[in-house]
């Protein structure tokens, strides 16, 4: 992509991802997404009503009356954009590739975040942990991680989920928001993969809060029949002649997708992990509201 056509793609995807955000995702992110904790605000002097336990003894020895410590909520968050780059990203059967859409998804969260004062970064990972940007506020940097996602040209093919998260742990050094974005093509049929995958989850979760973004095309799922077809793995590069026309091909090719999207999810639902669904050519307004009002319900209760 020529830098032009790259500077009016960012542009395009800020004026509808920042729509996006002013009317529909800023409040349920932040009524979502709480602090870290509360922090130390102030000292003063206890008044009735006030919690025994909030009483600052040393204070109320030196001053001889009751003294309590006061806090509030501190509101900032990291949040990090853990965004698959593999070569299977590059496939699109509607209005775009899973990559486009992928980075629009990125730039929805990214503005609402920084709407909410909160930093973001970003790791770009394959097989490899490829590039990482560091978590900061503003509209600039917002707009850098996107530019990034849209240029950045891999090295690696495959897609290791379990090095970018071991990547993350090691890298990020306060609790934060990942917003694991991936098509989830794992070769689950191998329970050593499986095991490794669901425990890599398990761990980030408990040292984060994970959300896992899933990315599909409906080609992926099931195929039509349209004859003599070239079928390429794009993350291991190997070509295979098939022919569409056949039932029995089509059907053993939509139990394997099945077959693999359900031990992935089971590894994810295991794991307590939560998860948003975005398929390729539909509005992900609706899937990304449901996720948010769905844990605006969990935190009220």
């Amino acid at each position: 992509m020529l830098p032009s056509e790259l500077m009016k793609t960012v542009r395009r995807i800020e004026i509808r991802t920042r729509h996006l955000v002013d009317d529909s995702f800023a409040g349920e992110y932040e009524a979502v997404f709480k602090g870290r904790g509360m922090e130390f605000s102030e000292v003063r002097e206890y008044q009735p009503g006030d919690e025994v336990r909030s009483i600052d003894w040393n204070v109320t020895a030196r001053m001889g009356r009751p003294f309590v410590k006061r806090y509030v909520e501190e509101r900032e968050l990291t949040v990090m954009l853990a965004f698959d780059a593999s070569a299977s990203g590059m496939f699109g059967t509607r209005d775009r590739f899973k990559r486009e859409l992928a980075a629009e998804l990125g730039a929805v969260l990214a503005f609402s975040a920084i709407t909410n004062n909160d930093k973001v970064g970003l790791l770009a990972f394959t097989d490899r942990a490829e590039l990482h940007i560091p978590p900061r506020k503003g509209r600039r940097h917002v707009l850098r991680l996107i530019r990034d996602l849209l240029a950045f040209e891999p090295s690696g093919r495959g897609t290791d989920v379990v090095l970018a998260l071991d990547h993350l742990n090691r890298t990020l050094k306060r609790r934060a928001v990942i917003f694991l974005i991936s098509d989830f093509l794992v070769p689950y049929e191998d329970p050593h993969v499986l095991r490794a995958y669901e425990r890599a989850l398990l761990v980030s979760n408990r040292r984060h809060d994970l959300v896992a973004v899933w990315i599909t095309d409906p080609l992926e799922l099931a195929w039509p029949g349209v004859g003599i077809v070239a079928l390429e793995d794009a993350e291991r590069g190997t070509r295979s002649w098939v022919d569409t026309s056949s039932r029995e091909w089509r059907e053993a090719f939509a139990d394997r997708a099945t077959a693999l999207r359900t031990a992935g999810a089971g590894a994810v639902a295991r794991a307590q992990v939560d998860s948003i669904r975005i398929q390729v050519g539909e509005d992900y307004t609706e899937p990304l509201l449901t996720f948010f009002k769905n844990r605006a319900r969990r935190w009220r209760r």
